[in-house]
């Protein structure tokens, strides 16, 4: 019977033992980022029959085992992926908008101070000083529109940079949970426990991926996670990883794609399978928001050069001659896919400035019929043949032909702001007069020049050129203010998600030193109990001597 009081105590000696250790791994890990508390689960060990019933043999450790809570988890994992993608989008949103609506580095006090000066040289158009004005004026708003250009291809540039490290990071955080599901596969079998810190290493993991972009977690009857982005392509399965590259756009090679790598081949991913997280946010500002506002700047810059290069055309120079082109522009940008198979030349030209809607468009042949999508909206016209004018531009096919699956991207605009420039060099080249006999006193082509400044040119007739802007201006603002309100939401979604996860799962100092001294005091009755048996053991020894 001594023996037996002896093994108990030992058994209880064990688990307090078992317990003070858990207890203080968890005080040890409670600023760990993805730590789960964990608890000693105990039992009472297989009691014995001695005929007048069963005797108690003490206690036995079944496990130690996480507070978890998979649903918390997989809530905490969501939220940190839409949040990431809405602060990566509204930051990359406030860089536009601090750019456009800067009351000195805007384009409105360029455009006004231009006029201002075209104003000045209408009340005196004779005069060499206000020519020159007028003309480093224009200049001035050349130089405006050029660094507003420069500073989205920048900003196009960073994106591209962030795209690459963030799918850097994803594959990254693939391989290590694939090499934990190999990890925490061979823990579970040789010791038949779970192995709780790699599990807690795997979760982070997770979590640090959605950070990234939007992913599924699929469980596996093994313990294994699948983990699956976009569309359900797989990016790890079990053991097996799967990984994302960076490719150059088919069409713009200074636009970085991000490509699915399955079997060696390369699929680009549409933006519909890259929402979430970081990488999602660089993805839908870049396509939503950063293509939108290029074309609707160069919009501007067409717009105004187009219009008054006609009117300037209608007068005369101070040598008597009609008026050449005040601005110069780039023709619209067409580029065909590195995938075609045809030798045609696809032309692109602007047939209405006032029909421009600023948006890129990507034209596609089936064998039967064109295709002209809209890349903004996704509105899309089919002909059976061009050449075709939409949105006030005209595509024509100059030589050579389409074959089946050829595309092209048309930029009409993307790149007019960064191409803007005065054409003119010589103030007497200036288009004042309206007559070519009236002398240096005449000034009617100025003040209809001046009158373009409130002219409604823009969007079929609807608003000036400053209109136009300023539609940019407001758009960029209110998306950039929907974006950090809806952000901000997130952010306290996610830290009420967050807590909610630790009030079930993180370490409470508190509780783990109350159970410090639980264990303490169970160890010290278990070495009593022991020290007893031990007595008794002795007692039973001298009765024989």
């Amino acid at each position: 019977m001594a023996s037996n009081i002896l093994n108990i105590g030992k058994s209880a000696l064990t688990a307090a033992q078992v317990g003070i250790s858990t207890t203080g791994h968890n005080i040890a890990n409670a600023s760990t980022p993805g730590y789960t508390r964990q608890v000693v689960i105990q039992g009472a060990a297989l009691a014995q029959n001695f005929g007048y019933g069963f005797i108690g043999q003490g206690t036995q450790v079944t496990t130690v085992q996480r507070v978890y809570s998979e649903l918390l988890t997989r809530q905490v994992a969501s939220s940190q992926s839409t949040s990431g993608e809405l602060s990566t989008y509204a930051t990359q949103m406030s860089q536009i908008d601090n750019l456009l609506a800067n009351a000195s580095a805007g384009l409105s006090p360029a455009i006004q101070g231009f006029f201002s000066s075209l104003q000045t040289a209408a009340a005196n158009p004779g005069d060499p000083a206000s020519r020159q004005s007028m003309l480093s004026t224009a200049q001035a708003l050349a130089s405006r529109f050029q660094a507003l250009g420069k500073r989205l291809d920048d900003i196009g540039q960073s994106v591209n940079s962030d795209i690459t490290a963030s799918v850097s990071l994803i594959n990254s955080y693939a391989r290590q949970i694939s090499q934990l599901n190999k990890s925490i596969e061979a823990a579970s079998i040789a010791g038949g426990n779970p192995p709780n810190d790699l599990l807690d290493q795997r979760d982070q993991l997770i979590a640090e991926l959605s950070g990234q972009i939007k992913v599924d977690v699929v469980k596996q009857d093994d313990g294994k996670y699948n983990v699956f982005i976009g569309n359900g392509q797989p990016l790890v399965v079990g053991s097996d990883t799967y990984a994302l590259t960076t490719v150059r756009s088919p069409t713009d090679a200074n636009r970085i794609e991000v490509g699915y790598v399955n079997n060696s081949t390369t699929v680009i991913l549409g933006s519909n399978s890259l929402t979430g997280g970081k990488l999602g946010g660089l993805v839908q500002f870049r396509e939503k928001s950063l293509d939108v506002i290029q074309g609707q700047l160069g919009l501007v810059a067409i717009g105004l050069a187009e219009t008054f290069n006609a009117q300037h055309a209608l007068g005369y120079d101070q040598s008597g001659t009609l008026g050449s082109d005040f601005f110069s522009i780039p023709a619209p940008q067409v580029a065909p896919s590195t995938a075609n198979n045809g030798n045609a030349d696809l032309t692109a030209t602007v047939s209405s400035v006032s029909a421009l809607t600023g948006s890129n468009y990507r034209v596609k042949f089936d064998g039967s019929n064109y295709t002209i999508t809209r890349t903004d909206t996704g509105a899309s016209q089919s002909f059976a043949s061009l050449p075709q004018t939409v949105d006030g531009v005209a595509f024509d096919i100059a030589s050579g032909s389409m074959t089946p699956g050829d595309s092209f991207l048309v930029k009409p605009t993307a790149q007019a702001a960064t191409g803007f420039s005065v054409a003119i060099t010589d103030v007497g080249d200036i288009a004042l007069a309206g007559l070519p006999t009236a002398g240096n006193g005449d000034n009617e082509n100025a003040l209809k020049l001046a009158a373009l400044q409130s002219a409604m040119t823009m969007f079929n007739g609807t608003t000036s050129f400053e209109g136009a802007y300023g539609q940019l201006v407001s758009l960029v603002g209110n998306k950039t203010n929907e974006l950090k309100v809806m952000g901000t939401a997130e952010e306290a979604m996610l830290e009420g998600t967050i807590a909610a996860q630790q009030s079930v799962s993180g370490v409470n100092l508190d509780e783990e030193a109350t159970n410090l001294l639980r264990y303490q005091q169970a160890y010290q009755a278990a070495a009593k109990v022991m020290q007893i048996a031990s007595q008794l053991f002795d007692e039973i020894l001298a009765l024989g001597r």
